[in-house]
Formats: structure tokens, sequence, C-alpha cells
């Protein structure tokens, strides 16, 4: 895997970062009562991100904040960076860089250790 595809610090072992996921998972668990898939964490964070609180998303909504989720990741890896937050307060990304092509587990991999990331930088009080 290419230094563009695992941003994850080289010294990271496979199981180190495993269990550090596995540990989100948990905490996930014991806060939501259920384990989220990769899925349902994007769009916790999109929920997040958005910052005006739990409420009834219709389907497309929820496909924007999964979105907006995905850019606030990856932002962290300077792909994206806010670009503005529109009059109804949703915030709207501008590609900086683009992401590097990747199969679907090194993709997988990415948006995992960009979740991991997140969290340590915010721990998610609001969620």
């Amino acid at each position: 895997m290419s230094e563009d595809l695992n941003p994850a610090p080289t010294h990271e072992a496979e199981e180190d970062f495993e269990a550090r996921w596995e540990t989100l998972m948990l905490e996930m668990q014991e806060r939501f009562g259920k384990r989220p898939d990769l899925n349902a964490l994007l769009l916790l964070i999109g929920i997040q991100e958005l910052n005006q609180g739990i409420t009834t998303f219709t389907k497309e909504q929820k496909q924007d904040l999964m979105h907006i989720a995905t850019c606030r990741l990856f932002s962290l890896s300077g792909h994206y960076e806010l670009e503005r937050v529109d009059e109804d307060g949703w915030p709207h990304y501008k590609l900086l860089r683009p992401v590097p092509f990747a199969n679907l587990k090194e993709q997988e991999r990415m948006l995992k250790w960009h979740v991991l990331e997140y969290f340590a930088l915010d721990p998610g009080d609001d969620l």
C-alpha cells in the first residue's frame, strides 16, 4: 500500500490498528446499545458536523450527511477543506487534492483510520 493510501504511521502494526478500531467499536456499542457499522459511523459524524441535533432526516439528507462526514474525515489528511456553511447550516467542502484510488479493502481501511483520528481529536461528547 502506498504512503498516500495508508495515512497511518508506518510504525503502527496492523494488530494495533485493529485493536484501536475494536476499542472504538466497543465504546460506540456501549454508548448506543448496538455495534455500528462504518456507514452508521459516517452518519453519526455527519450529524455531529451539521451540529443541529438529532432529528428526522430524509434518505437524501442522510446521504448528504454521510458525504459531509467523508469530506470532514478526509480534511484530516488535507484532501478537503471547509469552504462555507450555507444559510441552512449545512457545511460545504471543496476538494484540495483527489483521494487516491484504492480498492474496497484499502478504502475501508483509509476511512477507518480517519474515523479513529476524528474521534481522537474530538471524543464526540455531542454524539
